[in-house]
């Protein structure tokens, strides 16, 4: 079971912060399929959030077919996100701890490293369609 959590400082809302803490962990293989999510009551005393945030959370979830509310019993994961190879994803995320490490010491905020991700990424995407035969 994951612990989530919500960033009060955050532009982004609580619930689709939920959203993504869970689509994340399903991406990273913390959580797979059958595992069981934290319970709407135990996320709203972790998170001080109101229970229809949660809800609103876990109701976009089940509607995108990753997870499902069974009656009494919870809500459950029912789907897959990534077919990375766990080990690949295991190498790569102590590569990037490595590199986060030295943008902190570089004086980058936390900020500053997302808009650098963001970059790169687009650039990457650019890159990726011109090669494949898309301008």
């Amino acid at each position: 079971m994951i612990d989530l959590h919500v960033d009060r400082t955050s532009t982004v809302p609580a619930y689709a912060q939920l959203v993504t803490q869970v689509r994340e962990a399903l991406r990273m293989g913390v959580l797979r399929p059958g595992d069981q999510l934290p319970t709407v009551r135990s996320v709203v005393t972790a998170c001080t959030v109101n229970p229809s945030t949660v809800l609103k959370a876990y109701r976009e979830l089940e509607l995108s077919g990753l997870v499902e509310a069974r009656q009494g019993a919870g809500t459950f994961v029912s789907g897959e996100l990534g077919a990375a190879d766990p080990h690949a994803m295991a190498r790569l995320r102590a590569s990037f701890a490595r590199w986060a490490g030295q943008a902190r010491e570089a004086g980058l905020e936390p900020e500053d490293v997302r808009a650098l991700i963001a970059s790169v990424l687009a650039e990457e995407a650019r890159t990726a369609g011109k090669e494949g035969g898309v301008a």
